[in-house]
């Protein structure tokens, strides 16, 4: 094991630990106050299921290191059949928050198969388009994979849970550019990918309302929330607004937030940005930023060092998981786009999420191994 660390990406190790390690701290201080008096819970509460969260993730970044990518040709379809199953199981047993059946109960926990539903879209599109590298001018042979990518979309915004189908077809998305195709079938999908956001955002428009929940259409509802303070469409993000506005530029110190005070709802998962900002400040919202820009560098300086296409494409699969969580859960935060409860990579509390994050990293560092020692 001692070997094996020798040769993965050190620095992105380092960041990634410092971030877990920060967003533990900034879980105990957002959710301390909730947990106590809404939930009557202990302030410790979320901060030691976080803690074991993390320990799980270990145990599979570790296992994800030491276990070969080529092995994942022999499992890939199986990943998405299972995902496929694991979803369509919600329907009959699945537990019910926030509006969404999303989750399995297991006991105290809970799981979420659409987190782990990611991580098999990326293997499997990775390893689809290795072993099909040579068909890459057929055209059916390019799409193929996809189906199955759209009814795990499907199966997931049924739920109802839109953010995650969208992260998992903007991730195939992006694995599905990376591929490389001849300029003539790039062309043709462009115009197809074009007409199908044009036909979807038509469908939105002319029937959305028939179409999506109340509290999905509200979200749309983003502009100027502060003028809809008493509204469900304006009251979190107003509040989010009100946690900026606070922090300024040194913040109000470490456990010193007030809008963790029940006034954010979730203020330790989808809105622990807006936390950590009214306690660390400007500041230290930029270092988290320009860290996570750091994170993101690293991961593509390993796919671009990747021996074979499928590693290539599971690190930009993953390069492509984090960058969708991180700018749809900051632009919706800050009100640049609608909300859509999407957890903020390292710093959010959640069970199937943080066991996910650690697994990609796992995925990533695996590559930087096998490449490591390829060059040598």
């Amino acid at each position: 094991m001692r070997k094996k660390f020798a040769k993965i990406d050190r620095p992105l190790f380092i960041v990634t630990i410092a971030f877990f390690i920060f967003g533990l701290i900034m879980i105990l201080s957002a959710s301390s106050m909730e947990s106590y008096m809404r939930y009557n819970f202990s302030p410790y509460h979320y901060f030691f299921r976080e803690l074991i969260f993390l320990g799980i993730g270990m145990a599979g970044f570790l296992f994800t290191i030491l276990f070969h990518t080529k092995n994942y040709k022999k499992m890939d379809i199986f990943l998405i059949i299972l995902s496929i199953i694991l979803l369509v199981g919600l329907f009959f047993i699945g537990y019910t928050s926030n509006n969404a059946r999303s989750w399995y109960k297991l006991g105290p926990l809970t799981l979420q198969p659409s987190e782990f539903a990611k991580l098999a879209v990326i293997i499997y599109l990775a390893c689809y388009y290795d072993k099909n590298k040579d068909k890459m001018d057929v055209q059916w042979d390019i799409i193929k994979p996809i189906f199955f990518v759209v009814i795990i979309a499907g199966l997931i915004a049924i739920q109802p849970d839109m953010g995650t189908a969208l992260i998992i077809m903007l991730i195939t998305l992006f694995i599905f550019y990376a591929v490389p195709i001849s300029k003539k079938s790039r062309s043709m999908f462009n115009k197809i990918f074009v007409g199908g956001v044009i036909i979807v955002g038509i469908v939105l428009i002319t029937y959305g309302s028939k179409l999506l929940q109340s509290y999905q259409l509200e979200r749309f509802n983003f502009i100027d929330p502060c003028e809809r303070y008493q509204e469900d469409s304006g009251y979190q993000l107003c509040n989010s607004f009100i946690a900026f506005k606070n922090g300024g530029v040194g913040g109000q110190g470490l456990g010193d937030s007030t809008q963790k005070y029940l006034y954010l709802p979730e203020s330790y998962t989808d809105f622990i940005y807006p936390i950590i900002v009214e306690e660390g400040g400007l500041i230290v919202g930029i270092i988290i930023i320009l860290a996570y820009m750091f994170v993101l560098f690293r991961i593509i300086k390993i796919t671009r060092k990747a021996n074979n296409l499928r590693n290539s494409l599971i690190c930009y699969g993953v390069f492509a998981y984090f960058v969708t969580h991180i700018f749809i859960n900051l632009f919706g935060v800050m009100g640049m786009i609608p909300l859509t409860g999407v957890p903020l990579p390292f710093l959010s509390y959640g069970g199937s999420y943080t066991i996910c994050t650690m697994i990609a990293l796992g995925l990533v560092q695996r590559v930087a191994y096998e490449s490591n020692i390829t060059a040598k």
